[in-house]
């Protein structure tokens, strides 16, 4: 989910730098664009596990008041509480003529336009559009969600565990049910309710950007994760009692098989027999249900070419009567519009599908004025709204919100105490797997002089990842999380507690010869859509390769602490490597990593690894994985160890060609298969911005161009998913006429923007595609995604440009036709 402002231009403050299941299916080819779809998949309902939510969820005491509640309503009524709002775009006022049922904060949503605020502004947001809600028809409170997804991520100051693939490898499901129990407790510090966790994906290709989503291609694993996180954010559900105070509801999610889609594309079609789709996709969701799940969350994706949020099949006769789930079927979103027919404002077959509540974070004011008359003219039947409703107010009951004594959340001193950020100390420490050690290097004997070096040795940024405070995360920072410590110095503090000496370096320079270097590093940030990658090779974006390479020249021992968000093929950083660790996303307790890495005053481990691979880690990079370099399972121990020897370096594919289709400029340089073409009058060249050479200077001396030109790439995915691109950089001499920016042949001038930008602070200027596309732009085929044309006297340092998705809801500058 994401979120909407009306900015396009914001100042950048602060700156810092086990085999997959079934691979033949893999190779299925998606759905076409535009191609016809049908109910032609055919469903079994008696094939499916037989499950049951628990009778506490439908007590006939609770059954016979939200009877009575809903005697009494109006079909206005009972619309509202189908379709769900973000608090971008609607105000507490608005529910006294819109009574709609639930709010969610999306991805990059805070309150009042503040990303970063805190538990207490949270409980005073939620709790004025409660208050709002009591006051409209029948008084009916609305239900608040938030993605929470590895703690209570959109919050400063929050215990962030590590993301599922790290807590999947820990496979320990005790653990689970105490990290889903600890992020209720802050979820419900700031006075939110619901959560939309957790994922029950089974990814089968991690080019999937969600894979770090799931716990592990396993679905028994899956599935005995999926009891556990569901009492642990919920606890057991009594019969005729409310959830406590410090529990909040779960969300299945996403329903069904978002982890198989063919290819890993997000929002895909997963292509495969009912017979697959039950034994590797379903298998979480009756434990889940058995636990209590409130709610479970229809998936963007399709199965046999029909969208989940519009099949019937398997909404209705699998999911409500087969696996019989009780509760609220909930959309992602906008995932209705995506059905034949239907717009994201207009879409009665998801409801008759189904869908029960239907997340239209900006298009809500529009559906609900069509569903409303879909109601009234019985294209949606009476009895599926009577439906829809019930199954809202049985969640609304359980968690407390109806009748006289409503639960009250919003503690925010339970917002990161010292036993949740020791939870997540300990989660991280068990999510580790040491794949490689020669030679003894790890343990870090007592007494060692360190170098800690890399790209993310102090970046709280890589080692938290995607969801975190923003939907991309890319902006994280170790001030968001004043409790938590960034790897590096974690590993720093460690070292000197046992005796040694330790200095953090990102470049990897030091003065005093170490015995040996830690280099933290590995994929940026990253959510859903946007981490989608064409195949599984590392993409080395900050040279850290050379960083290995140039010490393993100076003949010092090298740590690799690699972050990733999947496994992926690392043959020349391992073999440059003497030991190296998977540490996935591991949150924001750093100091789970030191407690595995650094030896104590004994010169013994303080503790060893327990984690094992979730996923199988490839040989080269091509995927799906058919002959690991290490299967799912694998992980060493210091007290077995095994050598490993050189490793293949070929990943067995052309990069070049399968690279940076949304990337033009990294840190200053093209990286291939694109080129920089400039004019005569526009002079270039390489220059500081924020570190050292991370960026390039244009000089206009007169009237010119500069173009990054290379082979056409099609951006229509991106465009429809609500995509920018995105210009980091700093305007050192504004324009005094136009400054076109170009893409796929369609021109924007911003100059009128940078003339009224600071002169002094690096700014990130987003243009959404639409834009492009309504100047003019052929999306289909982009062989210029950037160009930029001035005339004399303009001078800029440009850092970055790359398609980006921000969830924001930006306006156009001028058009240039």
């Amino acid at each position: 989910m994401r979120t909407f402002t009306n900015e396009w231009v914001r100042v950048v403050m602060k700156f810092r730098p086990c085999l997959l299941v079934a691979p033949a299916l893999l190779a299925a080819p998606a759905l076409a664009a535009g191609a016809a779809v049908s109910d032609s998949a055919a469903v079994h309902p008696a094939a499916w596990p037989a499950a049951r939510s628990p009778e506490a969820l439908t007590d006939p005491s609770t059954e016979a008041r939200i009877a009575d509640i809903m005697a009494r309503m109006t079909l206005e009524q009972k619309v509202g509480q189908m379709i769900q709002a973000d608090i971008s775009t609607i105000t507490p006022a608005d529910l006294a003529q819109f009574p709609l049922g639930s709010i969610l904060a999306g991805g990059n949503s805070g309150p009042y336009g503040d990303e970063r605020a805190d538990g207490a502004t949270w409980a005073r947001l939620v709790a004025e559009f409660r208050a709002a809600s009591r006051q409209s028809g029948q008084g009916i409170p609305i239900l608040f969600g938030v993605d929470a997804v590895h703690g209570h991520s959109n919050l400063p100051g929050a215990t962030i565990f590590p993301h599922n693939i790290g807590l999947g490898a820990a496979n320990d499901p005790d653990l689970i049910e105490r990290i889903g129990a600890a992020t209720a407790d802050e979820v419900a510090a700031s006075g939110i309710e619901w959560t939309f966790a957790p994922t029950l994906a089974v990814p089968q290709d991690l080019r999937w950007g969600r894979s770090y989503e799931g716990y592990a291609a396993d679905p028994a694993l899956v599935a005995r994760y999926a009891r556990a996180m569901t009492l642990g954010l919920q606890g057991h559900l009594t019969p005729g009692q409310p959830i406590p105070a410090n529990r909040v509801a779960a969300t299945a999610k996403h329903w069904l098989a978002d982890g198989g889609t063919a290819g890993g594309v997000d929002q895909g079609n997963a292509a495969m027999p009912e017979r697959r789709l039950i034994a590797i996709h379903a298998q979480g969701y009756p434990p889940a249900i058995e636990a209590g799940t409130l709610t479970v969350m229809a998936s963007f994706s399709s199965w046999q070419g029909v969208k989940n949020h519009g099949n019937r099949a398997l909404l209705t006769d699998v999911l409500k009567g087969r696996t019989g789930f009780a509760g609220l079927v909930v959309g992602d979103w906008n995932g209705h519009g995506q059905l034949p027919g239907c717009t994201i404002t207009d879409c009665p077959a998801t409801f008759n599908a189904g869908l029960d509540l239907a997340m239209a974070p900006d298009s809500w004011k529009g559906l609900f004025a069509s569903t409303l008359s879909a109601a009234r003219n019985g294209t949606i039947p009476q009895a599926r709204i009577d439906d829809a409703v019930r199954r809202i107010l049985r969640v609304k009951a359980k968690l407390g919100l109806l009748g006289p004594d409503p639960v009250e959340r919003g503690n925010p001193q339970r917002i990161g105490t010292p036993e949740h950020l020791a939870l997540a100390r300990e989660a991280v420490a068990k999510s580790l797997v040491l794949l490689k050690n020669e030679g003894g290097v790890l343990p870090l004997r007592p007494g060692a002089r360190v170098l800690v070096a890399g790209p993310a040795a102090d970046n709280m940024a890589m080692q938290a990842g995607g969801w975190t405070i923003t939907w991309q995360g890319t902006d994280t920072t170790a001030a968001d999380f004043p409790q938590g410590q960034t790897i590096g110095r974690a590993i720093a503090e460690a070292v000197r507690q046992s005796g040694g000496e330790a200095v953090i370096a990102r470049d990897g320079a030091w003065t005093q010869r170490p015995d040996v270097a830690v280099v933290v590093y590995g994929e940026h940030p990253y959510a859903e859509f946007q981490g989608d990658v064409a195949d599984l090779a590392f993409r080395d974006l900050d040279g850290t390769q050379a960083l290995l390479a140039r010490l393993k020249a100076q003949s010092i021992k090298v740590v690799s602490v690699f972050l990733s968000g999947r496994p992926l093929f690392t043959g020349p950083q391992m073999n440059a490597s003497d030991a190296f660790v998977a540490a996935w996303l591991p949150g924001s307790q750093g100091a789970g990593v030191a407690d595995l890495l650094v030896a104590g005053k004994d010169g013994r481990p303080r503790a060893d690894f327990n984690g094992r691979l979730p996923f199988p880690w490839p040989r080269d990079a091509r995927s799906p994985v058919a002959r690991p370099l290490f299967p799912a399972g694998y992980g060493l121990t210091y007290a077995r160890s095994a050598k490993v020897g050189p490793v293949n370096e070929d990943p067995g594919i052309d990069l070049v060609a399968a690279a940076n289709a949304d990337t033009y400029l990294v840190r200053g340089a093209v990286p291939s298969p694109w080129r920089l073409n400039a004019e005569a009058t526009v002079a270039t060249r390489t220059v500081d911005l924020t570190a050292q050479e991370d960026a390039r200077q244009f000089i206009w001396s007169g009237t010119g161009t500069v173009a990054i030109d290379g082979p056409a790439v099609n951006l229509t995915r991106e465009l429809d998913e609500g995509f920018v691109l995105r210009l980091r950089w700093k305007i050192d001499a504004a324009p005094s006429g136009a400054f076109n920016v170009g893409l796929g042949g369609g021109r924007i001038d911003i100059g009128p923007q940078l003339r009224s930008a600071p002169g002094d602070k690096v700014i990130d200027t987003l243009i959404p595609l639409y834009c492009f596309k309504q100047a003019g732009a052929d999306l289909t085929a982009v062989s210029n995604p950037l160009r930029m044309s001035s005339d004399k006297g303009a001078s800029i340092r440009l850092r970055d440009a790359r398609i980006e998705g921000t969830g924001h809801n930006i306006s156009c500058p001028e058009l240039v036709r």
